[in-house]
């Protein structure tokens, strides 16, 4: 987590238009992409924020948050007349983001054999890293693409957010997977609208522990 104290000006322009006077505030730059603006005053609510994913532009004496809202843009413009502190910390892996077991199975085994998610791929790397976490496993395609493997015990909309995420910060051209051993309705739905592809795999098929189902045709 990054905690800037400054002295700055603050401009909202999207569904409305707000500013903010110059004055000290705390800017919190959160590693899943949200952002604050808080005082010293008005309790526990922040004057301004942008929820993830958001895309963060600083110069010597601004620093711009993007979000894309629909079709328009929200934008926090954040003019600094003087920086008190600039600092950073590790706050370590969030409990919410580690994986359960199943999910750490299920990675190994798809990083040992990354074809079994239906299509010829090969693993670049496991646990790719971003300025957000990392990518359960970086693959290249037979024609040499970039493709982000996110894997879950349930593929939730939570789960296609988070994998967006990660594509919106991977340079080049990238697609995405989500790979779990359930995917829900509303998050394939999602993951479709977003051009990422749903897997659903089974451990112990992946493990050799049970055949996989079959379909019969009358």
């Amino acid at each position: 987590m990054r905690l800037v104290v400054a002295r700055c000006e603050v401009l909202y322009t999207g569904r409305l238009t707000a500013r903010l006077p110059e004055a000290v505030r705390l800017l919190m730059f959160k590693a899943d992409g949200s952002f604050l603006v808080h005082d010293d005053a008005g309790g526990f609510r922040p004057l301004n924020w942008m929820t993830p994913p958001t895309v963060v532009d600083e110069a010597d004496d601004a620093i711009v948050v993007r979000k894309r809202a629909g079709k328009t843009e929200d934008r926090l413009e954040i003019r600094l007349v003087e920086v008190l502190s600039d600092v950073t910390h590790d706050m370590g892996e969030s409990a919410a983001l580690q994986k359960d077991g199943v999910e750490r199975h299920l990675q190994e085994e798809l990083a040992a054999r990354p074809e079994t998610l239906g299509e010829p791929l090969r693993l670049v790397r496991r646990e790719w890293p971003t300025d957000i976490g990392p990518v359960d496993l970086m693959c290249r395609d037979e024609d040499g693409a970039w493709v982000a493997v996110e894997i879950k015990r349930v593929g939730t909309i939570d789960a296609v957010e988070q994998l967006t995420r990660y594509l919106e910060r991977i340079d080049g051209r990238c697609r995405g997977v989500l790979a779990a051993q359930a995917i829900k309705p509303q998050a394939r739905t999602l993951a479709e609208a977003r051009g990422i592809r749903c897997v659903e795999v089974d451990l112990a098929v992946l493990r050799g522990e049970r055949e996989p189902d079959l379909t019969l045709f009358g």
